[in-house]
């Protein structure tokens, strides 16, 4: 019973800070250090990622049923929309295929801290840039191929733990000059695919491990439907928050929190 409540709160924790730019997975990994939640080759903290997933789409089913007949009767921004989302996505699962091989290795607490502390640095300093022009795109439908591509490009940064994978595409799309609306749409967009590849490689390759993972088949479970309720709320959220507000207290948050980390190592708690 109690890697089932275990694994309810690591579904809130992920649901809460998957598409936050102050990572969910380093936010995870030191959940499942402290509670000393046994995975296996990172499966539960990656599986569970669906349920978040499942809830971008539900939150994005019209827009992206609407994105999809386009694509069938071949419109112009239908197009554009499902070119843009394949030039982001094709970085990071080549690299992603790569970069497994030593995932394992750099999952520690040191490397997750400085990770969050260096990215909430360059988070701040990027969202501190003057507030764009009205030439700036302000759609989706906007973004070039070779803005989806840089963006793609800069995801690729966040398969290190503590990165973040939400703020190293807001941060590129900040960097090739969207606006904070529109990077973070593309990248809630943009985790559809990396994030379900993700998900399906991790399965296919370590579902053998499940019966090692504290709770099993059960946890997961749990963890995805958790992810799913809590992720609804964080994304409604966050798009009304960012209408009228910058990124600066969540870089102030990455920070302190990497600090935190750091000294929870040095006297021993992790």
């Amino acid at each position: 019973m109690i890697h089932i409540l275990q694994a309810l709160l690591l579904g809130v924790i992920e649901g809460v800070t998957e598409f936050l730019p102050i990572s969910s997975t380093g936010h995870l990994l030191i959940s499942q250090e402290l509670m000393n939640f046994k995975d296996s080759h990172e499966l539960f903290a990656v599986v569970i990622q669906l349920g978040a997933i499942a809830a971008v789409v539900w939150y994005y089913r019209q827009d992206l049923w609407q994105k999809s007949l386009g694509l069938l009767r071949r419109e112009a921004v239908a197009l554009n929309f499902w070119k843009i989302l394949a030039l982001g996505t094709i970085p990071a699962g080549i690299i992603g295929l790569a970069f497994d091989r030593v995932s394992s290795a750099i999952s520690v607490p040191v490397v997750i801290a400085l990770a969050l502390i260096i990215g909430g640095v360059v988070l701040w300093l990027v969202d501190n840039k003057p507030v764009h022009s009205k030439d700036d795109p302000v759609t989706l439908e906007s973004i070039t191929t070779k803005q989806a591509l840089i963006i793609g490009l800069g995801q690729c940064v966040a398969m290190i733990p503590g990165v973040s994978r939400s703020g190293a595409t807001i941060v590129s799309g900040l960097a090739v000059k969207l606006n904070r609306p529109t990077a973070t749409a593309f990248s809630f967009y943009l985790s559809i695919p990396v994030l379900v590849l993700a998900s399906a490689y991790k399965l296919a390759k370590y579902s053998s491990d499940v019966p090692h993972i504290s709770g099993g088949w059960g946890a997961i479970t749990v963890g995805l439907v958790a992810a799913f309720f809590t992720a609804l709320l964080a994304i409604s959220w966050l798009i009304r928050y960012i209408a009228h507000h910058n990124f600066k207290p969540f870089a102030y948050y990455r920070i302190a929190l990497g600090v935190l980390i750091l000294l929870a190592v040095l006297v021993g708690w992790l």
